[in-house]
């Protein structure tokens, strides 16, 4: 059994939704030493979050992050403001998207459907940069 755990940090993002999966896959080469297991991503922040989505039309992270803001807007009478008009809309953002996802891994390679990636939705206009939590477990 293989189990590797490692911190990594994206770039700081604009707000949105925004594709990360080629990043992920650069900062870990054990991948490839996992014939069958799990990949598991954890975001460590309440103000941005994590998805699987639709990644060759880059209408459909757009429109994403429109439904996001309507569901979400910054000028809802939110009590939670003391970090600025867009934290608490990014916070609720990151309560739907979700803090983590766990993909298949087969033969060295993350089991996505033909056209998913992996998103990370960015809630605030300067986040900064995002730390994720990859831990990838499975038989070598």
């Amino acid at each position: 059994m293989f189990w590797t755990q490692k911190e990594i940090i994206l770039p700081e993002f604009s707000h949105g939704i925004h594709p990360i999966t080629s990043q992920l896959l650069s900062e870990l080469p054990e991948l490839s030493r996992v014939s069958v297991g799990l990949l598991h991503l954890f975001i460590l922040h309440t103000s941005a979050g994590l998805t699987i989505n639709e990644n060759t039309d880059p209408d459909v992270p757009r429109d994403l992050d429109r439904v996001s803001q309507t569901l979400f807007p910054e000028d809802f009478p939110y009590r939670h403001t003391l970090e600025g008009r867009d934290d608490m809309p990014a916070h609720l953002a990151s309560s739907m998207f979700g803090c983590s996802l766990t993909i298949p891994v087969t033969q060295g390679h993350l089991r996505l459907g033909t056209w998913q990636g992996i998103f990370l939705v960015e809630g605030r206009y300067h986040g900064g940069r995002r730390h994720l939590i990859l831990t990838l477990h499975g038989q070598e």
